[in-house]
């Protein structure tokens, strides 16, 4: 393996010597485990799904393992709340699209796909048992989630305490040689590893990733922030979210997010201290756009950016939107637009003059508005426009 792969985009390995010990010899398992809950892969994903192609490359086995049983549980891992329970028929479709977008990035001949029904499903209550036994409830609860909730006062589930013995479990099961995962996964793993070596098996070694955060620069990526790229998003959509990015994320999303090698990186970093920083996010943008897309299609996204954005003219192509009623208040059609943002982040882009109709700023919270029948030309900030109409 290049010596890039140990450090870019890589918060810790345990243990890194056992690690490039054991890659020197025969090829060796690879687990990644996923649980469904959302149906759609982001670029938060595809820092681990990258590691992997590398390990795949190199020509070890990689098992994606879909934990259709443990999604009913939910990973209470960076959670201060239980999560909600997900239905069969709801795992099973996000399940899916998991298999059609990873194909973005590995082979998916040679990936080895397994469920943890496969041995949930059929496990005994002593089997349950036998497995609980090997953990204390002081080590489950000392991990600084739970630690968090108790101080809150805020309720654990029964089920919750169980997770980490499970995915531990799948480990045994997979004889993993090596597992993966982000930071929030680490008492996760480290629990496979221990479960591994108390029944006899090698302890496996782990590859802990950076967390990538999201486009609001605050929290990890996540679907239910809102603050994600999606990796089957149009070369459109994410270039224009990459555009959106704060500039004190450049450098980590050219770690996490491209094939650049760190020496590349560290150029990139002495060019931000001389540059504009919008024309290394435009540099961004289409290295991972390319990733994705076609090249042809980064550089058109790229030109039509610099179009709107530059030389301030609408966009060619605008999202439309249907109301269903003549007259609407502003807040019900921003809403429509924009559904992921609530209410009052709404109100504070009417108030900060953020949102126009036909080029004419709207400040009015409480603004009705009429449709013609030509439409309307809505913008809000500085990267999202509407072409709303009636019907």
């Amino acid at each position: 393996m290049q010596n890039d792969f140990f450090k870019k985009g890589v918060q810790e390995i345990i243990s890194e010597s056992g690690l490039k010990e054991r890659l020197k010899g025969k090829k060796l398992c690879i687990k990644y485990g996923v649980d469904p809950t959302r149906p759609d892969i982001h670029l938060g994903h595809s820092v681990i799904l990258w590691k992997l192609k590398e390990l795949q490359d190199a020509g070890h086995k990689i098992i994606f393992l879909i934990g259709d049983f443990t999604a009913k549980i939910g990973d209470p891992s960076g959670r201060n709340t239980t999560r909600p329970i997900l239905s069969d028929t709801e795992i099973k479709q996000n399940a899916k699209t998991y298999f059609e977008q990873v194909g973005k990035i590995l082979d998916v001949k040679k990936t080895e796909i397994r469920y943890n029904s496969e041995w949930f499903s059929k496990m005994r209550y002593s089997d349950l048992l036998s497995n609980v036994r090997m953990f204390t409830l002081a080590s489950i609860i000392d991990r600084d989630d739970f630690k968090k909730r108790l101080q809150k006062g805020i309720d654990i589930g029964l089920q919750e305490i169980f997770y980490p013995v499970m995915q531990a479990y799948d480990s045994v099961m997979l004889r993993a040689d090596v597992e993966i995962g982000g930071s929030d996964q680490r008492f996760n793993m480290l629990a496979g590893r221990d479960l591994q070596k108390k029944i006899g098996q090698t302890p496996q070694e782990i590859i802990i990733t950076k967390l990538l955060v999201g486009l609001d620069g605050k929290t990890k990526m996540s679907k239910s922030a809102g603050n994600y790229i999606g990796i089957t998003e149009s070369a459109k959509e994410m270039f224009g979210k990459i555009m959106s990015l704060p500039d004190s994320l450049i450098l980590d999303y050219f770690e996490l997010c491209t094939q650049k090698t760190l020496s590349e990186i560290e150029q990139i970093k002495k060019a931000l201290k001389k540059e504009n920083p919008r024309n290394i996010k435009m540099r961004l943008a289409k290295e991972i756009v390319s990733l994705y897309h076609e090249k042809q299609a980064a550089g058109k996204e790229s030109q039509e950016f610099t179009r709107v954005f530059s030389k301030k003219e609408i966009p060619k192509y605008l999202p439309k939107i249907k109301i269903g009623t003549k007259n609407a208040s502003l807040l019900q059609i921003l809403k429509k637009c924009l559904p992921i943002k609530s209410n009052s982040e709404l109100r504070r882009l009417i108030e900060q003059k953020a949102v126009e109709i036909d080029n004419k700023i709207i400040s009015d919270i409480n603004a009705k508005i009429t449709f013609t029948k030509k439409g309307l030309i809505i913008k809000v900030g500085k990267k999202d426009w509407f072409f709303v109409t009636q019907s």
